[in-house]
C-alpha cells in the first residue's frame, strides 16, 4: 500500500495546520503588570556602602543645616558622573550642581561600617530611654498599690 503524492502532501499540510509558533514559551508567558515609577530610584552602592536620600532644602529654603550634619557624620554626595548613561535627575545648577538628586533631595553614601555602627547607637540610646522609663515608674510607686510590670508576652492558639 503506497501513498500516492497527493497523500503525503496531505499529511505534511495537516501537521503544518499545527503552526509550532503556539508551543513556544512566547504563547504560555504571563501579562506584564505595570507599576509606576517610584521618583527615588536610585543606583544601587557599591560594595561596602548604603545610599540613602538626604533633605537639602525644605518648601523652597536650603536646610545647610542637615547636609552639613550628614556630610560631618561621614555621608558623600553622590555625583551623576559615576553613573553615566543611567537618566536618574542630576541637580543642574546651584552649589549642588551635578548631584543625583529629585524635589530638594540629594542622594548620598556612608560605608556599611559605619551605617551599622551609628544604627546600633541609636538602637542603645533608645533601650537606655526605655529602661529609664521603666525605673522610673517603678520608682514612683506606692506599696499599697504595687506596679507590676512583666516584660514577656506569649501567644496562645486556640484550646484552653
Amino acid at each position: 500500500m503506497k501513498k500516492t503524492k497527493t497523500e503525503t502532501q496531505k499529511v505534511t499540510e495537516e501537521v503544518k495546520k499545527d503552526p509550532r509558533a503556539s508551543e513556544t514559551r512566547e504563547a504560555t508567558k504571563r501579562p506584564v503588570e505595570w507599576t509606576p515609577p517610584s521618583s527615588l530610584d536610585a543606583p544601587p552602592a557599591p560594595d561596602g556602602f548604603r545610599h540613602r536620600w538626604i533633605r537639602a532644602e525644605s518648601l523652597g529654603f536650603d536646610d545647610t543645616k542637615n547636609i552639613a550634619g550628614k556630610l560631618r557624620s561621614g555621608y558623600v554626595l553622590v555625583m551623576a558622573s559615576e553613573y553615566k548613561d543611567t537618566g536618574y535627575p542630576v541637580v543642574q545648577n546651584g552649589k549642588h550642581k551635578g548631584v543625583i538628586g529629585v524635589g530638594g533631595l540629594l542622594l548620598a553614601r556612608i560605608p556599611t561600617e559605619i551605617a551599622e555602627a551609628r544604627q546600633k547607637y541609636y538602637a542603645d540610646k533608645a533601650k537606655e530611654r526605655d529602661d529609664a522609663v521603666k525605673h522610673d515608674l517603678l520608682k514612683d510607686q506606692h506599696p499599697s498599690m504595687p506596679i507590676s510590670y512583666d516584660s514577656r508576652s506569649s501567644k496562645s492558639f486556640g484550646g484552653k
